[in-house]
């Protein structure tokens, strides 16, 4: 990996910190979340769990949009493609769960993080 990718990757985990920071201030993200209608995707996306209401639907989809809107602007600013951002940060969130949230692992089943570390494709560094 060369340094302008480590730095580019750098500033993508701040910029997505800074969105996550955003959504996190939403009562209806945190309960969602919480709740465990929400979980973190491998892809650097937030997924919905199960069946959700159209309001907590409406909610991932907005944090997805504000998502794929950082990680393109960082991508076009690295020339790194924008899947990589998306899962360089899915493999981040991920590990940025907490007991109780929900993440999908890389064998695509959705798991209720515990206290051990959330299993993470083998690519994630």
């Amino acid at each position: 990996m060369n340094t302008s990718f480590k730095l580019s990757i750098a500033t993508l985990l701040l910029v997505a910190g800074a969105s996550a920071a955003l959504a996190q201030r939403d009562p209806a993200y945190q309960a969602a979340r919480s709740s465990g209608q929400v979980g973190e995707l491998p892809d650097g996306y937030l997924g919905v769990v199960g069946n959700a209401s159209p309001e907590v639907r409406a909610l991932v989809s907005n944090i997805n949009i504000q998502r794929k809107a950082a990680y393109t602007q960082q991508s076009a600013a690295s020339g790194a493609t924008v899947e990589q951002f998306a899962f360089t940060s899915g493999c981040n969130l991920i590990l940025k769960t907490v007991p109780g949230e929900k993440y999908k692992s890389p064998d695509g089943v959705w798991k209720t993080r515990t206290t051990a570390p959330p299993e993470r494709d083998s690519r994630c560094i």
